[in-house]
């Protein structure tokens, strides 16, 4: 990228934030948008003809963070609209909503005017758009809400839908040839509202006034009506819609999802035809089920927010959403504990290296944990315990109360205590959860091999034989381990790893092993051994 303007940090960052922060800047440069005084405008959208849900936190995390990069890098302040697209026309009736029947009766209206099958608000979008806003809120992000219907009817597109009417022969020559045979016989971008229904239509327009502002259409029964396009009584295609939006508001940064690539194409040359530049964008990887199968608002596959927080905090949410947005990745359960376990990890290394200021200063930037604890650093996440080892220690003790795990933790180190680490605490309760949810039913102990008798059987006798001050040094303990797998040959070495979370702890996968041990307790992990050693 050349003939940047200069940036603050030096040298720049080599993380995604601070990349996507570099193109907007080359992109307002290119566009004439360099007023410093003037905020830098990002956007996210919603559909709000279900709940928020795990992609929405996505992307309105993600955004954030290019926001929080973009200030550091240039100092420039900058805005999130959190836009609600409520002037929608409902296409169908979600499952997990009460009163379907009344929803079938409204099919077709926008959403901002079908009453609240909840009972609680003025309209369904107006519920919706209130959960919207209170799941922002819990996770505490920044932003401004903006709703469709709103800025429809208060007129605050009016001078754009005008324009969409001055270039509609042109918006119609570009989408076209993106539709169907059916769909191209009526397309127009302008959606008159029925002044008798309420229907969001979908017709041919039979004259469009650029200088009265109206458009002529008939609806199926061919009555003709001629509608104003200001005011909330007309909106625009969802396509043409978005372009209109980049074109009104001056939007410098949108992102949007992989199977949205056409949609964004499409988007930006219906907003070269009105006019500007459409924003810069990332497009982001979709999310896949644990077979690899594409997460669907629909199916209810895949993970939810509100299951992730059952099991996890928050910042290990926003770590799985940090890495890589480029790639496509599973989002289910067993992504949880390695997600947990790298946010703790950048935390302390955060911590460690903002106390070392030079080098510090440079290495916070590529710390996720600086972007997700919003350019603080969480001192008070004292977690010398992995949550890896947590689930394992549940596991392995078949722990149902946190008293039990505290009474491994202190034998360890005596000035492990919930006080001293209420965080611990914190991710003990997740373990308990997340270990009776998914662990304890799928346990499978299998008998060890000839070889692997042998083996344990050496390592039951090499732990007994530890004097008292190696007992709890994970490293020798290690080393302890690795050797006996030399010894008696398991090639490739990890097999031997692979017969002690098995046969040990009935699962596939487990912690690095010394220092389980030494958590666990010698005697307690020859306890194991010798239950492993009885097993047919």
């Amino acid at each position: 990228m050349t003939d940047l303007p200069p940036f603050l940090i030096t040298p720049r960052p080599k993380i995604w934030p601070f990349e996507e922060a570099e193109k907007i800047a080359a992109y307002l440069k290119q566009n004439g948008k360099e007023d410093p005084s003037k905020p830098v405008l990002m956007e996210t959208g919603y559909g709000p003809s279900g709940l928020p849900h795990i992609g929405t936190f996505g992307e309105v995390a993600r955004t954030s963070w290019v926001r929080q990069a973009f200030t550091a890098l240039t100092g420039r302040p900058t805005r999130l609209l959190a836009f609600s697209d409520d002037m929608d026309g409902l296409r169908k009736v979600p499952d997990n909503v009460p009163n379907q029947e009344m929803l079938r009766q409204h099919l077709g209206h926008p959403l901002s005017r079908i009453p609240d099958p909840f009972g609680k608000y003025d309209s369904f979008s107006a519920h919706n758009n209130a959960m919207l806003r209170s799941f922002l809120d819990s996770f505490g992000f920044e932003y401004e809400f903006a709703s469709s219907s709103q800025y429809y009817t208060e007129g605050r597109f009016d001078a754009a839908l005008k324009r969409v009417l001055e270039v509609h022969e042109a918006i119609v020559k570009a989408v076209l040839p993106t539709l169907g045979p059916e769909r191209k016989a009526t397309y127009s971008p302008i959606l008159p509202i029925h002044p008798e229904t309420g229907v969001v239509m979908q017709v041919k327009m039979e004259k469009v006034d650029p200088v009265a502002g109206t458009v002529a259409w008939r609806d199926e029964s061919g009555k003709l009506f001629e509608t104003e396009v200001t005011a909330g009584r007309a909106k625009l295609q969802w396509k043409a819609d978005w372009a209109m939006r980049w074109y009104a508001l001056g939007v410098d940064y949108e992102m949007s999802g992989k199977d949205l690539i056409e949609s964004v194409k499409l988007s930006g040359k219906i907003c070269k035809i009105l006019g500007a530049q459409p924003p810069q964008g990332l497009t982001y990887e979709l999310f896949l089920d644990e077979k690899g199968q594409k997460i669907s608002k629909s199916k209810g596959n895949g993970l939810s927010v509100e299951e992730w927080l059952r099991y996890a905090p928050a910042e290990s949410l926003a770590q799985y959403m940090f890495n890589a947005p480029q790639r496509a990745k599973r989002l289910y359960f067993d992504v949880i504990p390695k997600a947990t376990d790298e946010y703790y990890s950048h935390a302390e290394t955060l911590r460690r290296t903002s106390q070392e200021e030079a080098e510090g200063e440079v290495q916070r930037y590529t710390n996720p944990a600086w972007f997700i604890d919003k350019g603080q650093i969480p001192t008070q996440l004292k977690t010398p315990v992995s949550f890896a080892m947590l689930l394992n220690l549940v596991s392995a003790a078949n722990a149902e109360n946190a008293d039990i795990l505290w009474g491994f933790l202190k034998r360890y180190d005596p000035t492990l205590t919930p006080e001293a680490y209420p965080e611990v605490s914190r991710l003990i309760e997740y373990a308990l959860i997340y270990y009776a949810d998914f662990v304890k039913a799928y346990k499978e102990f299998r008998a060890p091999t000839d070889q692997e008798r042998n083996a344990l059987h050496a390592l039951a006798q090499g732990l007994a034989s530890l004097d008292e001050t190696k007992r709890q040094e994970g490293e020798a303990l290690q080393n302890l381990v690795f050797e006996i797998g030399k010894t008696y040959e398991f090639t490739p070495l990890r097999a031997w790893f692979s017969c002690l979370y098995e046969v040990l702890l009935g699962q596939k996968e487990g912690p690095r092993f010394g220092s389980f041990v030494a958590l666990y307790g010698i005697d307690a992990t020859i306890g194991l051994i010798k239950s492993a050693l009885e097993r047919k």
